[in-house]
């Protein structure tokens, strides 16, 4: 059965070189390429593919929506990735998105048709470094994932684990309406505590954040359920710094800071750096004076 492939990639030098590559191989036929998103919908709507070859990083519409949109409104066409990007929050994204593959663009001819063939038999093709990394943030056996098993027990690079709005509230007003004041509860339990009162009982929470660049941090718990070591890494993205320069400014692997990253991009609900920056600024948490 020829598979009805079609190309979407922003550089036309490797857009051209992958319509070549793909019309030598047999049992594959390139109905058309596209140059970002928009058009890929566009062409699936006319030629039905069986198969898109999808980048990741494109102008107008990147990768990832179009995908969400190919496989919410052409369910019969499958999508493979095929992008230079391998971390965490990339390929979480295109793969939520409804990809059935997921390639590195060193992937040779033989594994671009070992995938193209598979995804259309309804099954999945994954890098095998990216298949590994999968396993390894699924069952926190990465060693330096800084994720933890389910039930199981945290790795030493794990951020401290969070509680969530509702159930520290929960905690908090809970002895307030099941108890009398007097009644085995100190008289100040439950009440906001000044400054003065919090130094004077002794040392800062350990879980409290270790410095302070905007009023949310000061104020001792960071927003939106991140935790310490997350609103620090959100802080040094908001000064510019790469996974790279973070892992070494925290002294933590760089598979640690993206496990960080996707951890707050989830709990703020941003999707990309640019996003993050902007609520490090509005919340406080990053001052535009130290970029």
């Amino acid at each position: 059965m020829t598979a009805r492939v079609l190309v979407v990639d922003d550089q036309a030098v490797v857009r051209d070189g992958l319509v070549l590559l793909l019309g030598l191989l047999p049992d594959m036929e390139v109905v058309g390429s596209a140059s970002d998103g928009e058009a890929a919908l566009r062409l699936v709507a006319g030629e039905r593919p069986d198969v898109v070859l999808m980048d990741l990083r494109m102008p107008r519409m990147d990768g990832v929506e179009a995908t969400r949109r190919i496989r919410a409104e052409f369910p019969d066409t499958q999508v493979v990735v095929l992008t230079t990007y391998t971390d965490d929050e990339s390929v979480f994204a295109a793969l939520r998105a409804g990809a059935r593959g997921f390639l590195t663009k060193s992937a040779d001819a033989e594994e671009i048709a070992r995938a193209v063939t598979t995804v259309m038999n309804g099954d999945a093709q994954l890098d095998p470094g990216v298949q590994r990394r999968l396993l390894n943030t699924v069952t926190g056996m990465g060693g330096d994932t800084g994720a933890a098993p389910p039930g199981g027990t945290p790795g030493p690079d794990a951020a401290p684990p969070h509680r969530s709005r509702f159930s520290t509230r929960h905690a908090r007003e809970t002895p307030r309406a099941g108890r009398r004041p007097g009644a085995g509860t100190p008289p100040d339990a439950g009440a906001p505590r000044s400054a003065g009162a919090a130094s004077s009982a002794g040392p800062m929470s350990s879980t409290e954040p270790i410095s302070s660049t905007g009023p949310s941090s000061s104020a001792g718990t960071p927003p939106d359920g991140l935790t310490p070591r997350e609103a620090e890494v959100l802080r040094l993205i908001a000064r510019g710094l790469s996974n790279a320069e973070i892992a070494g400014t925290l002294f933590i692997s760089e598979a640690t800071v993206k496990t960080h990253i996707n951890n707050l991009f989830a709990k703020v609900r941003v999707r990309d750096r640019a996003q993050a920056v902007a609520y490090a600024y509005r919340t406080g948490l990053a001052d535009p004076r130290e970029g």
